[in-house]
């Protein structure tokens, strides 16, 4: 099986930071300011992953296995969004994701990197643009070592490992996603 690239992405990137890079070479004399945007935790992929997390199985003993402790990180992923203005209309958007862990999952670290500008059609109307790009921050679930008696030890999905399914096959069934990686926005804003 090959891999597949994500050459595409790359050069989206690639693009992004070619501009910024731009952006900041024709504002060199100018001085810069850097404002806090945002601070939040949690994101889709923190949500996905708790959600892996409900139910569980019984063994043969009659004992019941939570998914719960398998799934609960102690921090979850923060992300913290800034600005660096660059001229009066433009901007360097930036920040960073934490990550997170818990015993069968793990969020990655990310970066993020934009640009921002706006322009001002007539004195009460603003038209912005944003493009952002997220670097990291992928969702991988680990899988777990299963005793199945007269049968043998065999590397399972967790979550499937008392299901109907052959062991070796649950290990498909592995979560492994990434957040959203591009963001383009555009804003158009008149005041009366």
């Amino acid at each position: 099986m090959r891999e597949r690239s994500n050459i595409r992405g790359g050069l989206c990137t690639a693009a992004l930071l070619s501009c910024t890079l731009l952006c900041a070479s024709t504002a060199a004399a100018q001085e810069w300011t850097t404002s806090l945007v945002d601070v939040h935790q949690g994101s889709p992929l923190s949500d996905r992953a708790r959600g892996l997390g409900n139910g569980g199985y019984e063994l043969q003993s009659g004992s019941w296995v939570s998914f719960t402790r398998w799934y609960h990180a102690n921090w979850v992923d923060m992300h913290i969004d800034l600005l660096t203005q660059i001229t009066p209309d433009t901007g360097i958007l930036w920040g960073f994701g934490t990550g997170e862990q818990a015993e069968k999952y793990r969020i990655e670290p990310s970066f993020k990197l934009g640009f921002l500008t706006q322009i001002h059609p007539n004195p009460n109307s603003t038209l912005s643009l944003s493009v952002t790009s997220v670097i990291g921050g992928n969702l991988t679930e680990k899988p777990c070592e299963a005793d199945y008696g007269d049968l043998g030890t065999y590397s399972v999905n967790c979550r499937l490992a008392a299901g109907e399914t052959a062991p070796e096959e649950t290990l498909k069934y592995l979560v492994s996603a990434k957040p959203e990686t591009m963001h383009l926005w555009l804003n158009y804003r008149l005041t009366f």
